[in-house]
C-alpha cells in the first residue's frame, strides 16, 4: 500500500501540521505501508489558468510545464492521499488550494449525476485514490475546522472517492511547547494517538469513533491555552518593537 501526504502549509518544513503529519506515518509505517511526504511550498505549481486544455487540447494532461508533471502520476499512483494543511482564515492555505485545482486532468469534462441526486465531472480513471486530511489550527475548539471539514468532504465527492479519515487539532503552537516539562507527556501522548490513527488507516481504512473522540479533546484546556498565546504574542510584538529601535 502507498500513501502519499501532500503538505500544503506555506510554512515548508516549519509548520505545525507537518509534527502531526510525522507522528502519523510513522503508525502508517508500522502497519507496513509506503509512505512519501510531499511538501508542496518546496514545489513549482503554478496557477491553473482556467482554460480547460487539459480537458480539450491534451485530455488528462496540464500544458502548463512545472512539478505537477510529477506530482499528478504520484497523486494517481497512491492507494490512500493524505491532505495535510493548517487553517488559514477558515479554509486551506492558498498553496493546497492551488495543487487541488490542478487536479482537474484527472477528470473528465463531462456531466453526471451522482447517487445523491448533485451533478459532478466525470470519472477519467476507475480508480482514485483514497482521502485523509490532517488540519491544524492555532485557535482551540473543532468550530475552526468547519469549512475545511465540508470543503474536503465535498472534494471526495467531486473525485469519486471515499473520506476514509479526518484529523484536525486546534491549540497548534502547543507542539512549539515539546520541550516544556509540563506539556512533553501531553504531547507525547497525543502523538501516540496520531501512530495509533496511522495503524488504523492502513488496517482498517477507517478510524474507530474513541481514536476520533480522543483526537479531539483538548490537549490543555482552552481557557489556559489562551491565557498563555495572548502573553506569548505580548512577548513576541514588544522582541519586534525592540528590534526596530
Amino acid at each position: 500500500m502507498k500513501v502519499t501526504v501532500f503538505s500544503g502549509s506555506h510554512k515548508g518544513r516549519e509548520g505545525n501540521t507537518l509534527l502531526m503529519v510525522e507522528e502519523f506515518l510513522k503508525g502508517v509505517e508500522e502497519a507496513g505501508a509506503e509512505t512519501e511526504n510531499i511538501i508542496l511550498a518546496e514545489k513549482d505549481i503554478r496557477h491553473c489558468m482556467g482554460k480547460f486544455e487539459c480537458w480539450l487540447k491534451t485530455p488528462g494532461k496540464c500544458i502548463i510545464r512545472d512539478d505537477m508533471d510529477d506530482l499528478l502520476p504520484r497523486f494517481m499512483a497512491s492507494d490512500i492521499v493524505v491532505f495535510a494543511c493548517p487553517v488559514y482564515f477558515e479554509n486551506v492555505p492558498s498553496i493546497m488550494k492551488n495543487f487541488i485545482d490542478r487536479l482537474a486532468p484527472v477528470l473528465l469534462p463531462h456531466f453526471e449525476e451522482d447517487e445523491t441526486g448533485e451533478y459532478r465531472h466525470a470519472k477519467r480513471y476507475e480508480k482514485y485514490p483514497k482521502f485523509v486530511v490532517i488540519s491544524n489550527a492555532g485557535l482551540p475548539g473543532q468550530t475552526n475546522f468547519e469549512v475545511i471539514r465540508l470543503f474536503f468532504r465535498r472534494l471526495t465527492r467531486t473525485f469519486h472517492t471515499e473520506l476514509i479519515a479526518e484529523i484536525y487539532r486546534g491549540e497548534g503552537e502547543i507542539f512549539r511547547g515539546k520541550k516544556n516539562i509540563m506539556l512533553k507527556p501531553l504531547i507525547g501522548k497525543y502523538n501516540k494517538l496520531l501512530r495509533s490513527a496511522g495503524k488504523d488507516v492502513v488496517e482498517n481504512q477507517a478510524l474507530s469513533e474513541k481514536t476520533v473522540k480522543d483526537l479531539e479533546k483538548p490537549i490543555v484546556p482552552p481557557s489556559l491555552y489562551i491565557k498563555f498565546g495572548n502573553e506569548e504574542w505580548d512577548r513576541l510584538v514588544n522582541e519586534s518593537q525592540e528590534e526596530d529601535k
